[in-house]
């Protein structure tokens, strides 16, 4: 009778700790649930995004983006949900169908009144095409690790990689 009664607690305890582990690997694939990496950009899909405080339509609003195109930074995933951080480091939650897989980039300087020169070749010697100003969204076409390929509206050319927020440094975009 204690044989049985030890082999009883032993197959509850079995089935206990495996309904823990079932449950914390439900609870870490609802954490990441794209299957792609994280932290990663991407950028907004429409000119109406409602940023949440927390990842259900039950929380409430904390502002709204209005530029479409903008690029965000995924910092999580809950569900259908991703976490994002836009270029001043304000974070929410948006819900993924939101967001879309086009790269793009915000142009940044030491100071907002500089300009950010775009050249016709990956090259500081090249001629310069365009300056930008901080602020200006481009979409971004490649990036070499020190040198990305841009272009906006009225503008297309080559820029410093250390200039955009948008891409990582040294990051090869194709």
């Amino acid at each position: 009778m204690a044989l049985r009664r030890i082999c009883s607690i032993v197959v509850l305890a079995g089935a206990v700790l495996g309904a823990s582990v079932a449950t914390s690997l439900a609870a870490k694939d609802a954490l990441v649930t794209s299957g792609l990496p994280v932290p990663r950009y991407v950028s907004l899909k429409s000119d109406h995004v409602n940023v949440r405080a927390g990842p259900t339509k039950d929380n409430d609003v904390a502002w709204v983006y209005t530029r479409s195109g903008l690029p965000v930074e995924i910092t999580a995933e809950f569900e259908n949900w991703r976490r994002v951080r836009d270029s001043e480091g304000a974070e929410g939650w948006v819900y993924h169908s939101l967001l879309s897989g086009r790269r793009t980039a915000v142009v940044t300087m030491k100071s907002k009144d500089d300009l950010a020169s775009l050249y016709d070749r990956a090259d500081v010697t090249g001629s310069v095409t365009a300056k930008l100003q901080v602020g200006v969204v481009a979409n971004v076409k490649k990036c070499d690790s020190h040198w990305c390929h841009i272009a906006g509206e009225g503008f297309d050319g080559w820029i410093e990689q250390q200039r955009l927020w948008g891409v990582y440094a040294d990051e090869k975009v194709q």
